[in-house]
């Protein structure tokens, strides 16, 4: 009797799958057997590459591993966390997604690589901080309500750096200049690091940004701190008002950094990685590291930070849809 093609070919297949399955589960159960890739979205120096060796450092220690931090900075993070996208779904490339890329960044860009929700597989969040007002002490404003006067009288003098085009950096100013009334010139930098030393050198006169980088230029004054964006007074500058206290009820701002892998990763492998992540951020020297900075420790499931991503996006999509903001 003949048989069809088909028929033939199913043993074969059923073959290879027998074999080839105890290599896949050994190649998950010894994982990682080489050094591990974070990709960090944003050149060194700044807040996101901060928390990223920190991270890379202790989750290194936990794994027996290598993790090798790997800065491809560029378009708001955006270059970056495509490549990290496109990464082979092994395990061994991680990236450090941020409230910028993750969230702001798909209401941006109208022809962005990736997708937030689709591409990658949540592991665990890390850190939130504060995003933190600072001007350059040569400004006289000494306070919120002094720089939205200075502001307002000159309209579009005043210069504010962003760690690039669609950075969170540049979103926390804009909505802030909207609920106030000011009009400055956005001036975009190459990343937190370069923003940092443009507003150093006086080469811009105000930031709005995320506390690791900023926090000890303002403990040795050589920035003036006037608000924190987050909904309460941060422990690491309990002196220094909230947006909210002084006149804006509601407002907030604030950067949240997580784990992320490519989308495809085997289950097993993130699950891993999660519960190293939710290890390490319970730990009193990464809180201590964490609080060092400026930022909170923390920590959630897959599946919770998944859900988080998806809000974000409609949250920050309507914000930038209503601020006009668009970058391509």
């Amino acid at each position: 009797m003949k048989r069809n093609l088909s028929q033939l070919i199913k043993p074969f297949l059923m073959a290879a799958v027998l074999v080839s399955s105890p290599f896949v589960a050994n190649a998950q159960s010894d994982y990682p057997n080489k050094p591990i890739r974070l990709i960090v979205a944003f050149p060194a120096g700044g807040s996101t590459d901060i928390v990223g060796r920190i991270v890379a450092q202790k989750l290194s220690e936990r794994l027996g591993q290598a993790i090798v931090v790997e800065n491809r900075g560029g378009a708001g993070g955006t270059i970056g966390t495509d490549a990290a996208a496109k990464a082979a779904p092994d395990g061994y490339t991680l990236t450090l997604g941020t409230t910028s890329t993750m969230a702001v960044a798909p209401g941006a860009y109208s022809k962005l690589g990736y997708d937030s929700v689709k591409s990658f597989s949540p592991i665990s969040l890390v850190a939130v901080t504060p995003y933190l007002l600072v001007v350059n002490p040569e400004l006289p404003a000494k306070s919120l309500a002094e720089l939205v006067t200075l502001a307002k009288s000159q309209p579009g003098k005043l210069n504010f750096a962003s760690a690039g085009n669609g950075s969170t950096t540049q979103l926390a100013m804009e909505m802030l200049n909207d609920v106030t009334g000011m009009k400055m010139t956005h001036v975009p930098y190459k990343g937190n690091a370069d923003a940092d030393l443009a507003i150093l050198s006086n080469q811009v006169q105000v930031l709005f940004g995320s506390m690791p980088a900023l926090l000890q230029h303002a403990k040795q004054n050589k920035l003036r701190a006037l608000a924190v964006g987050t909904g309460k007074r941060s422990p690491a500058l309990p002196e220094v008002p909230t947006v909210a206290e002084l006149g804006y009820p509601g407002f907030e701002a604030a950067l949240w950094l997580g784990v992320l892998a490519p989308a495809g990763t085997p289950k097993p492998i993130i699950d891993r990685l999660n519960k190293e992540l939710v290890a390490i951020a319970a730990t009193p020297d990464f809180k201590a590291a964490m609080d060092k900075n400026g930022a909170d420790a923390t920590s959630n499931s897959p599946e919770q930070f998944a859900s988080l991503i998806q809000n974000e996006v409609s949250k920050y999509g309507a914000i930038t849809k209503k601020l006009g903001i668009k970058l391509d």
